[in-house]
């Protein structure tokens, strides 16, 4: 029924229980944008999230139950299957994010027991007039080319940390990054006394 909010997915022609809480999901999420994790971790951390029956599962009915979760994760409205500009990171905005849910479902959302993933997204999707909301106004602006209004463009730059996507990198590509830095003059500052700049 389209008013139900469900608590299992049809998989292989049978029901299959889910773990629904918005929390169970969010920690599928922050794994998905993870570079350290390969896809099919990413892949095995959904489907323990999401089935806790998931060792009663056919080997040959996986592909299928990924697949039904991604759905519920999606809510059921594909898109059109091409990635779109990415304009928000679950764990960096997470301190904006609940903010924002907590005004529009009227309390605070992580001090319930269990609320569904559709539930919270039924807020997270009602969010306006919040700094979260003016945030990803403006990063979907800028990642599709336009250019920011004069007030726009002043809180951008005024709160930086909090409007640009940091990038992720890999524990590997971290490294390379510190050890490249530690190179260069041992991670200092160029000074203007030094012969790259005479």
């Amino acid at each position: 029924m389209i008013f139900d909010l469900p608590t299992s997915l049809e998989v292989g022609g049978r029901q299959w229980a889910i773990n629904s809480d918005f929390r169970d999901v969010l920690r599928t999420l922050t794994a998905f944008e993870d570079p350290d994790l390969t896809d099919g971790e990413k892949v095995l951390i959904c489907l323990h999230n999401m089935y806790p029956d998931l060792d009663d599962m056919p080997a040959e009915d996986l592909q299928a139950a990924f697949d039904a979760a991604v759905a519920f994760i999606d809510h059921g409205c594909a898109g059109d299957g091409r990635p779109g500009p990415r304009t928000m990171d679950w764990t960096q905005d997470a301190p904006l994010i609940f903010p924002a849910v907590n005004r529009a479902a009227g309390f605070e959302v992580r001090g319930v027991d269990y609320m569904h993933w559709w539930t919270f997204m039924g807020y997270f999707m009602e969010i306006k007039d919040t700094t979260y909301a003016a945030i990803l106004g403006l990063r979907g602006k800028k990642a599709k080319g336009k250019k920011l209004e004069k007030n726009e463009l002043e809180f951008w730059n005024n709160n930086l940390s909090l409007c640009k996507l940091k990038p992720r990198y890999t524990e590997a590509e971290q490294a390379e990054i510190a050890r490249l830095a530690a190179l260069v003059d041992g991670g200092r500052p160029p000074s203007r006394g030094d012969c790259r700049f005479s």
